[in-house]
C-alpha cells in the first residue's frame, strides 16, 4: 500500500515559487525551481537557500550519552567540545555503513544525531537498541525541527544583517544557539556544499517566516532558492559521499577510504570494532578499490552503476555522475581497482551504452574553494 510523502514545513513556499518537486526519501521535495545550473552557480558565486528539513534529527541525552555514542558510533563523540559537531558513520557489527552522521554537541549531556532522511529511521532503531544498559536516552526529534540551508560566499554577510550571533567565531563544524530575524536556532557552520555556509535548525512553526527573511536579506547579494538537484552536483564536485551511491552497507569506512573517521584509540568496545580492525588491517596489506574521480574527455554523462574499464576489462564501478557546472565537462565519482586509481593513470574509460568513453583519474576534490 503506498503512502503520500510527507510535506516539509516549507511545502507551500516550494509550490508558490514553482519548484519541481520530487518524492525524496519519503518526502516531497524540492528538485529544482529554474536551472539547475543557475542554481548550482549562485552557491558557488553568491548564495543558495535550502529546505532541509527531511534531514533526521536524534536528540540523546543523559549522564552517559557521550558513553553510549562512542560505543554506538565508530567516532570518539566523548572528545566533541560542546558548541561543537563532528562527522562520523554508525556501522554494522560486520563493519558496514549504516549511515554517515553529524553529531553537534549541545550541552554536557546533551547531542543532537543528524542522520540522512532515507536512513534516518534506521540509525533511529539501532541506536535505540544499542543504548540498552546505558543511562542515556534516545528521542526521535525529526518532527522538532525544520532545517534550513544558507550556502555561498555571501553566506555569511547575508546571515550577519539577520543575528548578532558571533559568526565570525562561529568555526567550520561548530554550532550555537541564537536568533535569526528574531528567529530562535541553532546556527551551524556546516554544509554539503563545499562552499562555506550554515545550517539553521529551527521549530517547523517559524521555518516560513525564516525563509521569507533571509530570502529578502539575500535578494541584494544575489541569494536564490535552490533545490535538491543542484546540491548533489554541489556535493559531488566537493567529492563528498552521498549514502547509497559512495557509502552502503557492503562497505566499511575502510573501503570508502574513509578509514580515518573511525577512532581505535577510544575507550572501551564499539560495535564494529572488531570487523572495523580487521578490515583496517586488509587495507594495509591489499588496499581494495579506490574511490576516485573522473573527468570526461567527451560530452557523455557517467551515471551511477556504469563500468570503468581500462583494455576492456572491467576495473570498477561509477557511484555517482553529472555534468559540472564549474569544470565544464561531465564528472563522476567510481571505485576502481588500486592500479588504476593514481591521479593521470591513461587508457581508463567509462562504458557508456556499449561505448567505452576516455575519462582523465584525478584526485578527489574536482573542486576546492579558495579560502
Amino acid at each position: 500500500m503506498s503512502t503520500a510523502p510527507r510535506l516539509t514545513a516549507l511545502d507551500a513556499v516550494h509550490r508558490a515559487l514553482g519548484a519541481t518537486m520530487t518524492d525524496f526519501a519519503g518526502w516531497d521535495m524540492p528538485l529544482r525551481y529554474g536551472s539547475e545550473r543557475d542554481e548550482h552557480n549562485a552557491v558557488r558565486t553568491k548564495a543558495g537557500l535550502f529546505d532541509l528539513s527531511h534531514m533526521g534529527e536524534i536528540t540523546v541525552t543523559g549522564p552517559q550519552a557521550a558513553d553510549f555514542l562512542n560505543y554506538a558510533l565508530v567516532g570518539n563523540i566523548g572528545s566533541v567540545g560542546t558548541g561543537r559537531a563532528r562527522y562520523t558513520m554508525i556501522c554494522q557489527e560486520d563493519g558496514g555503513i549504516l549511515d554517515d552522521l553529524i553529531v553537534y554537541r549541545l550541552g554536557e549531556t546533551e547531542y543532537m544525531v543528524v542522520a540522512n532522511a532515507s536512513n534516518a529511521q534506521i540509525v533511529l532503531d539501532a541506536l535505540t537498541a544499542r543504548a540498552a544498559g546505558f543511562d542515556a536516552a534516545v528521542r526521535d526529534d525529526r518532527d522538532a525541527y525544520a532545517l534550513l540551508a544558507v550556502q555561498g560566499p555571501e553566506s555569511p554577510g547575508i546571515l550577519k544583517s539577520l543575528t548578532d550571533a558571533d559568526l565570525d567565531g562561529l568555526k567550520y563544524y561548530a554550532g550555537l544557539p541564537g536568533t535569526v530575524a528574531g528567529v530562535p536556532a541553532l546556527i551551524a557552520r556546516t554544509g554539503y556544499t563545499g562552499e562555506d555556509g550554515f545550517e539553521l535548525f529551527v521549530e517547523p512553526r517559524y521555518a516560513e517566516e525564516l525563509w521569507q527573511a533571509l530570502t529578502e536579506a539575500g535578494a541584494g547579494a544575489g541569494l536564490i532558492p535552490c533545490g535538491l538537484s543542484c546540491r548533489d552536483t554541489l556535493r559531488l564536485e566537493a567529492g563528498m559521499p552521498l549514502y547509497g551511491h559512495e557509502l552502503t552497507t557492503a562497505l566499511t569506512p575502510f573501503d570508502a577510504g574513509l578509514g580515518r573517521v573511525v577512532k581505535f584509540e577510544k575507550e572501551g568496545d564499539f560495535v564494529g570494532r572488531e570487523a572495523l580492525t580487521a578490515a583496517a588491517e586488509r587495507a594495509q596489506i591489499a588496499p581494495p578499490r579506490k574511490l576516485v574521480g573522473l573527468v570526461a574527455q567527451g560530452r557523455r554523462v557517467p551515471r551511477a552503476g556504469m563500468s570503468v574499464v581500462a583494455d576492456g576489462t572491467v576495473i570498477g564501478e561509477v557511484t555517482s555522475g553529472a555534468p559540472s557546472p564549474t569544470l565544464g565537462s561531465p564528472i563522476a565519482m567510481a571505485y576502481v581497482d588500486a592500479a588504476h586509481a593514481a591521479p593521470g593513470t591513461e587508457g581508463v574509460g567509462v562504458d557508456i551504452r556499449g561505448t567505452h568513453e576516455p575519462y582523465e583519474v584525478v584526485a578527489l576534490p574536482f573542486y576546492k574553494r579558495q579560502k
